[in-house]
């Protein structure tokens, strides 16, 4: 089911990923002090169509909400999803900072 996917952290090339058949979708990141900075989003046309964009960038605000770190989402991608669930999430910005 799409909504249980499997995301990776790739702490070598500092990015998560998501792999469905052939295609790879990433979110690139930036640690610094307890924050992380979600820089970077990249999905194969494939994989948008079938709709795992916001299934994706849920998985990683779920995982980084388990880590219990801040999450500043820079990439525009990253920053609408957090506009357009804002009241789920907004607990995972630092303090002063507002999408």
């Amino acid at each position: 089911m799409i909504e249980d996917v499997e995301i990776t952290d790739n702490e070598f090339l500092r990015q998560f990923e998501l792999e469905v058949g052939d295609n790879m979708a990433r979110i690139e990141y930036a640690l610094q002090d307890r924050k992380i900075f979600l820089t970077k989003y990249e999905m194969p046309e494939d994989m948008e169509d079938q709709g795992f964009r916001d299934v994706f960038i849920k998985a990683v605000f779920e995982e980084v909400k388990r880590r219990e770190i801040n999450l500043v989402p820079t990439s525009p991608e990253v920053a609408g999803f957090m506009r357009k669930n804002r009241r789920k999430y907004k607990n995972l910005l630092p303090v002063g900072i507002s999408i």
